[in-house]
């Protein structure tokens, strides 16, 4: 699930302020970026986001509506590391989400709507303030060149945000099947399917720890009964309104699941470091009002928060390749219009 990024800075509201649980981050000297070095950007135009790398390093999969589609929302493309060879593999319709390549590198998995309408799925009631809709995905297998497509979850509500595990076995990813948004795990085939959490609220966004034991995710569990109340009213209609999420952590089997960063505003899109020590995220808890997100790296007891990125607008969606030598996001800088998001990588610099 993706930022809106246009609406995001009047939207978010303030959360409390940093607890003592998390150190406060290194502020760098304006323009430092530290760990990147010899940064190219790969798309030019649209909004592209979620760059994700095959095992073998060489090939990505994002989420993006180029200008020359002729579609109105995302739609999921694959290319080479070095931005050649782009191609579209998901449907003209619907709108996508969340792709991964398995292990092969020659087939992924993906989020899209186009079995429930092939048209763009309706915005949400902004009237409500700045909400996401719950957008009826479901997950699909293709072959890197478009052909092959195949359905591989039919639960006809929201099902997506999926990646794969290091051993290639299994797929987490969340889904509103029983009625909240919860995460859950299968087998590649779709089969045997396993409930991880079930406290009120959203869960999002897992990833699996290189050695596959753990999960990190992104979660808002409010236990304020008004705040509860309103979250429940709007997932009737939905929607949800992601102005407060923190990560958590759990084991593979949803065991030991606990908070691990506390700093307020959206922190979102966890993945983790090569060596599995430390998590990598995008937060704007600096100006939960503002549309500023960094990315940031933290150890898994939510000390030691560092910034990685220090560019004044949107930075998410932060991925190491396999090799641990490059760094690949999505980014606001460089844009030729308002509010226009790109595709970076970067040698990584421990």
């Amino acid at each position: 699930m993706r930022f809106r990024f246009t609406t995001l800075a009047a939207a978010l509201v303030a959360q409390a302020s940093l607890s003592a649980q998390t150190s406060i981050a290194r502020q760098p000297d304006a323009g430092e970026e530290r760990h990147l070095s010899n940064i190219r950007q790969l798309t030019n135009g649209g909004t592209n986001a979620e760059a994700y790398f095959s095992k073998d390093g060489q090939w990505i999969t994002f989420q993006g509506t180029p200008e020359a589609n002729g579609h109105a929302c995302d739609l999921q493309y694959v290319m080479k590391t070095d931005g050649t060879e782009l191609k579209r593999v998901s449907p003209l319709a619907g709108k996508t989400t969340c792709g991964w390549f398995l292990p092969d590198g020659k087939r992924l998995f993906f989020g899209s709507t186009h079995a429930a309408d092939a048209a763009c799925p309706p915005a949400p009631d902004y009237s409500k303030g700045y909400v996401w809709g719950i957008d009826p995905f479901d997950i699909f297998t293709v072959n890197r060149d478009g052909t092959g497509l195949k359905r591989l979850t039919n639960y006809d509500t929201y099902t997506a945000e999926g990646v794969l595990s290091p051993d290639g076995k299994r797929i987490v990813f969340t889904s509103l099947k029983g009625g909240d948004l919860d995460i859950y795990t299968m087998n590649v085939d779709g089969t045997d399917v396993k409930q991880l959490t079930t406290t009120p609220g959203y869960d999002g966004g897992p990833w699996w720890s290189p050695d596959g034991k753990q999960i990190v995710y992104r979660a808002y569990h409010p236990t304020d009964p008004a705040e509860l109340k309103d979250y429940q009213d709007l997932l009737k209609q939905r929607m949800i309104r992601p102005n407060k999420m923190d990560l958590w952590i759990m084991n593979a089997d949803g065991s030991n699941n606990h908070q691990i960063t506390h700093l307020g505003g959206a922190s979102f899109g966890p993945s983790w470091s090569h060596d599995g020590k430390r998590l990598m995220f995008s937060s704007n808890y600096r100006n939960p009002k503002s549309r500023n997100f960094d990315v940031f790296m933290v150890d898994l007891d939510g000390s030691n928060l560092e910034q990685i990125t220090t560019n004044t607008e949107f930075d998410g969606f932060p991925m190491l390749s396999p090799d641990g030598t490059k760094f690949i996001w999505a980014s606001n800088r460089n844009a030729a219009k308002e509010h226009e998001t790109n595709l970076f990588i970067a040698d990584w610099k421990p």
